[in-house]
């Protein structure tokens, strides 16, 4: 433990404010077999006298005023713990009026006349919209009161509840069954406020408001710190706790040994239907420490940074931060959803602490790991994943670089089973694991140092780009274009996917949102999205993606008219990882163009691209804010198959015992209609099933792939 005992011996060396904090540590921490004794005497009387206090301080060691307080503030936390469990049957019933009243709307909108068989003759649709706004007002009335009563108990203000789901009642799942994608006509419309995520892009947190006691904030911190002596001794330590893949080369954790060094009383799931995933890896990145960490410990940075992998992420609360600054010590409450770019994997839900430390000059360590709170504030998680201590160390380098070592270790209850495309991917800890959020984050520190670079470049440029603030727009407006592309895939709890039957084994998945937000065009957008396995390098098939030359074979937009590239922004040192602005020939919207962008590394790849005006794209390479230029992406998500047997197909080789297969995720987003009232016509559903459809057959006959691959 080099960095541990070098973290000790900075830490005693004349300071006199860490000698206060640990003194203060110490004083206030209670051993295993007092908080027990303690506990034995409360369940007996919650109210000791002064004389059972005085023999408990006798027999515990413990001050009178300790004996005295510790009761006072378990107390308090016990009446908290009932008044939560009130304040949580106060929400189940609300919601329960919700859903009622949701359910009487729609069966209000079927009722037929008995005589006729028509609709019932009422007052107009003005005065059934009024009824229902007084009969919410009068809800609200309602709540403020039963809030007010339950706050005046608590002694603090009640968070507003989150909005209940609207009951999903979708005639798109009933009419899709078998649909093939022919012969469809206009059909019934679709009511958007009946799909679930249609509302609003982003999902509905699950936690609202901590409510955190000063003992409950306690205990994390001694979590977090536990976790973080586990970090460091699982990332600098080989045998006996890691052990190399005979296959890859991978480290592979030996779990007979954790279990002995690191022994748990109890796993967190229940279920047979658990997995542990464990994964290490390390590596230079084109970043300093004290960069990484600021950017690590502020969670919109760090969902920016890892847009691929992060779906949503959110800071619940800072348990403590330091009081001279910077980061080392800092402890956070995070909720996150984990993701991959395909809708046939759900996202993973974690609630952790994330806790930094600064292990000596230019070195520091951050930790993540779960939190086992009371039954009574459990999280509502569709799909909960638990975080052991996981996390990465990073160490400055002479050059300005950092070292990074990177662990991931999770405990995984599989509610649903892992699609057979993605099952040798995720089970061996691909999907998720270490080497993923690295290569990520080495891809993402070549793609910032390109725009720190205030130069020009008529190589990267072409000359279309007149300015450092033009390439530093137009950077930033392809970052927001694959963040974009990255949430409209997403699994989460704001996105509800309905599948199609199509013209491959996976079907086309659809999904659809009202777009309100600055940036994107608004209206209702119809994504959709289908994953193949094709017998080729994930490496051929990227190329095959943003080469502009074999373009016209799988746009089938372009309509076989051929592109040529009119500016150009390096990314990295892979000359595949770069921002692109194509125009086609021979096309009637001579005032459109396509921004792309394309990134590899070692976990996968993307193609990203949007059609953007002309007068657009001019804002952007002036150096103009490029945030209220609207994009809809479409694109390519390709990634390994995760198999270790040798692959077949053309192009297949072959990296540290890995195949050479490739699993393709297409999406496409159409916007159905610029009014966000709109209702969604089965005719544009057909529309992008067969622009999917088509473009997957064309992939195939260019790649020389068969029609049904055996994946």
């Amino acid at each position: 433990m080099e960095y541990g005992s070098g973290g000790g011996s900075a830490g005693s060396g004349g300071d006199p404010e860490g000698s206060d904090s640990r003194r203060k540590k110490r004083y206030h921490r209670h051993t295993a077999h007092q908080i027990q004794r303690l506990e034995g005497m409360f369940k007996e009387c919650p109210h000791p006298d002064e004389k059972q206090r005085m023999l408990l301080s006798r027999e515990l060691g413990l001050a009178p005023r300790q004996i005295k307080f510790w009761f006072q503030n378990r107390r308090t936390q016990m009446k908290a713990q009932h008044e939560r469990a009130d304040n949580c049957a106060l929400r189940v019933e609300n919601d329960k009026i919700r859903c009622e009243n949701i359910a009487i709307r729609e069966a209000l909108k079927n009722v037929i006349c008995p005589s006729c068989g028509g609709p019932p003759i009422g007052e107009d649709s003005y005065f059934d919209e009024q009824k229902l706004r007084v009969e919410n007002a009068h809800l609200k009335e309602e709540l403020d009161r039963v809030s007010s009563i339950a706050a005046k108990h608590i002694g603090r203000p009640i968070s507003q509840l989150p909005p209940v789901q609207p009951v999903h009642i979708s005639s798109l799942d009933l009419s899709m069954g078998s649909f093939g994608g022919q012969g469809m006509g206009s059909g019934p419309s679709l009511d958007l406020d009946l799909l679930p995520g249609s509302s609003s892009s982003i999902p509905i947190m699950p936690f609202q408001g901590t409510g955190i006691s000063d003992m409950d904030k306690s205990l994390m911190a001694d979590v977090a710190e536990n976790a973080m002596v586990e970090l460091l001794r699982l990332l600098q330590t080989n045998e006996p706790l890691w052990m190399k893949s005979s296959t890859d080369g991978r480290d592979v954790l030996n779990l007979e040994s954790y279990e002995r060094i690191f022994p748990r009383s109890s796993r967190h799931f229940e279920s047979p239907n658990v997995r542990i995933e464990a994964s290490r890896d390390s590596g230079v990145v084109i970043m300093n420490s004290l960069a990484l960490v600021d950017m690590f410990m502020d969670s919109n940075k760090w969902m920016e940074l890892f847009s691929t992998i992060v779906s949503s992420a959110r800071t619940l609360e800072v348990l403590s931060s330091p009081m001279m600054g910077g980061h080392s010590g800092s402890l956070q409450l995070i909720y996150a959803e984990l993701q991959v770019l395909s809708p046939l994997v759900p996202t993973r839900e974690f609630c952790f602490l994330r806790y930094c430390q600064q292990i000596e000059q230019g070195s520091w360590a951050i930790v993540d790991v779960s939190y086992d709170f009371p039954r009574d504030i459990q999280f509502a998680f569709q799909n909960p994943s638990h975080r052991l201590p996981s996390g990465c160390l990073i160490q400055d380098m002479p050059n300005g670089y950092s070292k990074v070592t990177w662990l991931e270790h999770v405990e995984i209850e599989d509610r649903t089973p892992t699609h057979r495309l993605y099952r040798d991917l995720i089970h061996r800890g691909l999907a998720f694991g270490a080497e993923r959020w690295l290569a990520t984050l080495q891809r993402m520190c070549e793609r910032f140092a390109c725009l720190m670079v205030k130069g020009t470049s008529t190589r990267d440029l072409g000359g279309v780009i007149p300015s450092p603030d033009g390439k530093s727009s137009m950077m930033k407006l392809a970052q927001r274009m694959v963040n974009s592309f990255c949430t409209s895939i997403s699994t989460s709890n704001g996105h509800r996917w309905t599948t199609l039957s199509g013209t491959n084994e996976v079907g086309v998945r659809v999904t659809i949102h009202k777009n309100t937000d600055p940036g994107q065009p608004n209206g209702v957008v119809l994504s959709a999205a289908t994953t193949i396995w094709l017998p080729v390098s994930p490496q051929n098939v990227f190329d095959f993606f943003r080469d502009e030359r074999t373009r016209p074979q799988w746009d089938v937009l372009s309509n076989g008219n051929a592109v040529q590239e009119v500016a150009h922004i390096a990314n990295g040192p892979h000359p595949g990882n770069c921002i692109s602005v194509l125009r086609a020939f021979n096309t009637s919207q001579n005032n459109m163009l396509i921004l792309q962008e394309s990134c590899i590394d070692s976990s996968g790849a993307l193609v990203v691209y949007c059609p953007v005006d002309l007068p657009a794209i001019n804002i952007a390479m002036s150096g103009e804010d490029p945030s209220y230029i609207p994009l809809l992406p479409s694109g390519f998500s390709i990634s390994p198959d995760g198999r270790t047997e040798q692959g077949d197909g053309a192009g297949a080789s072959s990296s540290s015992g890995r195949s050479g297969g490739s699993l393709v995720t297409v999406v496409f987003q159409i916007l159905v209609s610029s009014l966000p009232s709109a209702k969604l016509n089965l005719e544009s559903v057909t529309t992008v099933n067969n622009l999917i459809g088509n473009t997957v057959q064309q992939i195939r006959t260019a790649l020389n792939c068969p029609t049904t691959t055996n994946s």
